[in-house]
């Protein structure tokens, strides 16, 4: 096998086009990002025909784009990756198509690769020192899993939410209280305004299964308590409903990933994820961390939301594991971890 191995990798799995050129798995050569939010903002939420569209007209533009930053061609990349599931049905179909021509017409090995599997190996590119096993807290608009990485490409789900993701809760609050979309971002700037402790808002647990998680209570109690103010013609602080809010999810996965991590014995811990860039779960999360004498690991924001360096990632443990991809690839929305 070569000394150096350059990965082409393609991102497309809901409203983020990307491309980027990964070499050896974690070394960031261009990661190019052309973001749909504006757009989606519209509508409240994605529109999956929609962003198909935008797909095809943006993934030529950021495969040359991600090219030309990082000084590379077509023919200089050693293999081609790309997110097949899971996903938006039509939006993973334009990069696995897409990437099944570029490996067709240039006679390079093709790698489907899992989404919440890149999202994992997103760690490893400013983590040059983190290696497998440990456990990582993957968490965003439509998973929350606790995955115990038994080594590069092994996986096993240890945890999982019952409802909703924290992502999802955090986008069906942001509505509620009139915020729009996206969600996330938006509570998280409110809520620097107000008091994390003004409302007590319930923290579940899952009896049966002290790993796995549940929102939709917690969702239901904000919606509750607006209601009850509004029939009460009580005015409503947002900046204390977010705040509190936003302090019961981080609270739940912060705690539910150290006792995990301490359960395992493992003395390193990582997030992932699109809600892992909020800054409120990093300091709980690091905090809790350092009191249990665990490595904390995370990826800057930009590797946190959808992008395409960590698929380069991915796809580079998968490739030089003899993983390889037929030309029956296809798109797989519900795709599970660990499944191929």
């Amino acid at each position: 096998m070569k000394e150096h191995i350059k990965i082409l990798a393609i991102e497309s799995s809901c409203d983020e086009t990307a491309a980027a050129i990964v070499e050896d798995g974690r070394t960031v050569k261009s990661n190019i990002i052309s973001s749909q939010i504006e757009l989606h903002k519209l509508y409240g939420g994605v529109v999956p025909e929609i962003a198909s569209r935008k797909h095809i007209e943006k993934i030529n533009y950021v495969i040359e784009e991600a090219l030309k930053e990082a000084g590379e061609t077509l023919d200089s990349i050693d293999a081609i990756a790309v997110t097949y599931g899971p996903g938006l049905v039509g939006a993973l179909l334009v990069g696995v198509a897409e990437a099944k021509a570029i490996a067709f017409a240039k006679n390079k090995p093709l790698v489907g690769v899992h989404h919440i599997e890149g999202h994992i190996c997103a760690n490893y590119i400013e983590n040059l020192e983190l290696e497998p096993p440990f456990l990582c807290l993957v968490v965003s608009g439509g998973h929350t899993h606790l995955v115990d990485v038994q080594g590069y490409g092994n996986y096993k789900i240890i945890g999982r939410t019952r409802d909703d993701a924290a992502g999802e809760a955090f986008d069906k609050v942001a509505r509620a209280i009139g915020l729009g979309y996206p969600g996330g971002p938006k509570i998280e700037k409110l809520a620097l305004e107000g008091n994390k402790y003004a409302i007590n808002f319930p923290r579940a647990k899952v009896h049966d299964a002290p790993n796995d998680f549940s929102f939709s209570g917690l969702k239901s109690s904000v919606l509750n308590y607006l209601n009850k103010c509004e029939m009460k013609h009580e005015e409503v602080n947002r900046e204390d409903v977010a705040a509190s809010f936003q302090e019961a999810v981080v609270d739940v996965l912060s705690s539910h990933g150290v006792n995990a991590a301490q359960e395992l014995g493992y003395k390193k811990l990582a997030i992932a994820g699109g809600v892992a860039s909020n800054g409120a779960f990093r300091t709980k999360i690091e905090e809790k961390c350092k009191e249990a004498e665990i490595e904390f690991y995370h990826p800057s924001p930009i590797f946190c939301t959808d992008n395409a360096a960590m698929i380069g990632a991915a796809g580079y443990y998968e490739y030089i594991s003899g993983t390889r991809s037929g030309w029956d690839l296809n798109a797989v929305p519900g795709l599970k971890i660990g499944e191929r």
